[in-house]
This record gives C-alpha cells, sequence and structure tokens, in this order.
C-alpha cells in the first residue's frame, strides 16, 4: 500500500478545502475505499475523513426525507420514517453485504463504491479500460455471469454493486454536492455514469467535489413497494438482478409505478421504458409482461449472461404481481 497522509474533518468547508488538493481522496466507512488501497488500484497522496459530517436524518412534513452522507447504513435502514414513509430503501439496504460492512459503511460511501468485476481487482492477470485506460477488457471474451446486459460499451461491461442506489433510483431520490466553485444537486440517476469510452469515471462528479446529503421527495404511495434482490446465496452476495419496485393502484388501473434494475447495468437501472408502457393500463399479468419486454428489448447479453434477461423479466413481474396484493 502506498504511503499516504490522514486528516479527519470536522466541518464541510475544512473538506472540501482539502479535497481540491491533487491526490485527495474522501474516507467514509471505508468499506470499499480501503479494499481497493490494499489492492493498489487506488494510491492517494492524502484521505480526509468525513465520517463526522453531516449524520442527521431529517424528516419533513411533507413527507420527504434528509439524508446526511455520513448516516451509516445501518442507521438508515433502522429509521422509523424510512421504515415507515420508504420501505424498499431499507429492504434494499438490508438486502446488501453483511451486518457488519452495513454497520461500517455510510451512504455517501455507498453512492461511491466501485465495480466488483474480477477482472477490475485482477491488476496482475487481466485487462481492464476502467483499472486502465486503454488496455482493453478481458470481461467482454471472458467468464461475463455477473456482467452488465444494458448500457454496456466495447470498452467496459462491468455492473454497478450498490443495493442501496437502486432503491435511490427508484425513489426519484436528488444528491447534494459542496465544491469549492458551489453547491449543486441532481438526481440520483444522472450521478452515475454509463461507460461509454471512459469507464474509468463512475460518476460525473469533479474533481473534489462532495456529496453531503441525500434528498428523498415524498412519495404518497411509497409504502406499497418492495425490493427483491436474485443471487447466487442467500448473503453477503451481489445482485444477479435486483427489483425496486413501488406501485399506486387506481381500482384496478396502474395510476403510478416506479421501476428501477440492479445487477444489469454499470449504474443503477432506473426502469423509465416499463413505467411508460404501464401507467394506465390494467394491473395485469399480461400488462406486466409487455411492460418488461419493453424495458429489456434492448437488451444485449454476452456469451455467460443470457439467463439475465428472462431473469429480470420474471422478477419483474413477480414483483408487480406481489404489489398488486399488497395493502398499502
Amino acid at each position: 500500500m502506498k504511503p499516504f497522509t490522514y486528516l479527519r474533518v470536522g466541518d464541510t468547508a475544512d473538506a472540501v478545502r482539502w479535497g481540491r488538493e491533487p491526490g485527495t481522496r474522501y474516507l467514509g466507512g471505508g468499506t470499499n475505499l480501503v479494499d481497493l488501497l490494499r489492492e493498489t488500484l487506488e494510491q492517494p497522496d492524502r484521505l480526509v475523513d468525513v465520517t463526522a459530517l453531516s449524520t442527521e436524518i431529517e424528516p419533513r412534513d411533507d413527507g420527504s426525507l434528509l439524508i446526511g452522507a455520513a448516516v451509516r447504513n445501518t442507521a438508515l435502514a433502522a429509521h422509523p420514517a424510512v421504515r415507515d414513509r420508504f420501505p424498499m430503501l431499507s429492504r434494499a439496504i438490508m438486502a446488501g453485504a453483511s451486518a457488519q460492512v452495513r454497520n461500517m459503511a455510510t451512504v455517501g460511501g455507498n453512492l461511491m463504491q466501485r465495480t466488483r468485476c474480477a477482472y477490475f481487482y485482477d491488476d496482475e492477470g487481466a485487462r481492464c479500460n476502467k483499472r486502465s485506460p486503454g488496455q482493453g477488457c478481458d470481461a467482454i471474451e471472458g467468464f461475463n455471469r455477473m456482467h452488465a446486459i444494458l448500457g454496456a460499451s466495447s470498452d467496459c461491461v462491468a455492473t454497478h454493486p450498490s443495493d442501496m442506489c437502486v432503491a435511490l433510483a427508484a425513489l426519484g431520490a436528488v444528491v447534494h454536492l459542496n465544491h469549492a466553485d458551489g453547491d449543486r444537486s441532481l438526481p440520483l440517476t444522472d450521478l452515475h455514469r454509463l461507460p461509454e469510452d471512459r469507464p474509468d469515471l463512475d460518476t460525473v462528479l469533479r474533481p473534489g467535489e462532495l456529496i453531503t446529503a441525500i434528498e428523498l421527495p415524498p412519495l404518497p404511495f411509497g409504502r406499497r413497494a418492495t425490493y427483491r434482490k436474485v443471487r447466487d446465496r442467500a448473503s453477503y452476495a451481489f445482485a444477479l438482478v435486483s427489483v425496486a419496485a413501488a406501485l399506486e393502484l387506481d381500482g384496478d388501473t396502474v395510476k403510478e409505478v416506479r421501476l428501477a434494475f440492479g445487477g444489469v447495468a454499470h449504474k443503477p437501472w432506473r426502469g423509465f421504458k416499463a413505467e411508460a408502457m404501464l401507467k394506465g393500463q390494467p394491473a395485469t399479468s399480461a400488462a406486466f409482461l409487455a411492460a418488461a419486454d419493453a424495458e429489456f428489448a434492448d437488451a444485449r447479453p454476452l456469451s455467460h449472461n443470457g439467463f439475465k434477461v428472462e431473469l429480470a423479466r420474471r422478477t419483474l413481474h413477480a414483483v408487480l404481481l406481489e404489489l398488486t396484493e399488497m395493502t398499502p
């Protein structure tokens, strides 16, 4: 591991001031970044520990929620306002990693975690454009069972690993950012990038930009929602496919629906096509399957992950059927 300096800051201004220095990385719970340091895939000159910042969860009267970036994942999943207003998010967090990791991980760090593609970590035996731009991608012709079926490029087929971010995408979360040049906010669905020809860039963050909070807008039908993760074993496994869904019915008709998918793309994949297909339609098995077909019509499976298309289609169908039977 390359030697580095460590600073623990007490306010956002100090964090951003240090963050603008070249070679600096922000440190949350360290549940991913420390692994990357040990593997020498990250070699910063300085770590700025931001875990003392913004640890509040603020429920608002309009039904929205403001979540500090340094809130631990376990605390967020257990918060009464999350369990009551956004149970999908609580379920997604509890589906990720282990209890020990969730106790350490922070919300901001979860947004910044990098892919678990085995070729990315194999810096001695595999080519990876995400690790070394221009090197090539051995995953495309390799063992690619866990890799992307949507939005991939000829340079990268890696998937985004977070369960929490899939729920945040479905909930329309907004990310608040602080930078030396000023504050801004953007939808979570715009934070993470598709790989295109720069898979080394996971997000649209500017150098030194700090995630300070995540805002969840009100979602009146948020109680009729769930998160389902399909994986190889019951715990401590990344998603083959996951579905975050919330459904509002007007009688037997779909009034509103929110959908997002994990394990299928380089970013949490919001199901805009399926949502458009479903709104105003009868809440039937046939309509759910038609929406799934529309969402995955552009899927481009690799040699070992063709099963993901049908798995995602069937998982979405099952989740929507479950929600129609749920009492909101």
